[in-house]
């Protein structure tokens, strides 16, 4: 397997909803709404594909967006999204980071979510990140499942000069593993 992180098209949709409605079932979005979603210009979506898989149906893993208008200051994550049989090898942890990055990009300062109270994983993902929790949206979800509302302070990015040495350098891949090998998890809104 072959993981590619590309900015979605519309050209996507049909694969994305095909996730979406597998992931959240009763609570996926309509197809009409992902599509204002990735022809926005104020949102940020991406997917994860396999670019090695023989089966067209396969090579879509994961998907992410951000709702951010340049120079508003906040941000949304709108959706979060990865393939059930590839959740735990760190994906949604790389799209999350991504997402923030592109936040920071747009002058974010801080991005919030809603995500539900029943998802202890996608919960602990996010407080990993440095999410904190701001309070509980009742009911949100269908079958009367509670959201927590999350906010996270958007971190300034971090530099190190090219001349920094092994241990710079060695920090920085040690970061990355531990981004790629911590658990993932899919949630919404």
């Amino acid at each position: 397997m072959s993981v590619f992180m590309r900015r979605a098209k519309v050209g996507d949709l049909d694969r994305i909803m095909v996730l979406e409605r597998e992931t959240f079932e009763d609570d996926a979005w309509p197809e009409d709404a992902m599509r204002r979603e990735l022809e926005s210009p104020h949102a940020f979506y991406l997917i994860a594909v396999d670019d090695e898989a023989d089966d067209e149906s396969a090579r879509l893993l994961g998907y992410a967006g951000l709702l951010a208008p340049k120079g508003g200051g906040q941000g949304d994550i709108q959706t979060i999204a990865v393939a059930p049989a590839i959740r735990g090898i760190g994906l949604g942890r790389g799209l999350m980071h991504a997402l923030i990055t592109e936040a920071r990009r747009r002058h974010v300062a801080e991005i919030f979510l809603e995500v539900r109270a029943d998802n202890p994983i996608a919960r602990a993902l996010y407080e990993s990140l440095g999410f904190e929790e701001i309070g509980i949206r009742r009911r949100y979800y269908r079958g009367g499942i509670d959201a927590v509302h999350m906010r996270l302070t958007v971190p300034p990015a971090v530099a190190r000069p090219a001349g920094a040495g092994a241990a710079g350098a060695t920090g920085a891949a040690s970061a990355e593993r531990v981004a790629l090998d911590s658990r993932d998890t899919e949630s919404k809104r």
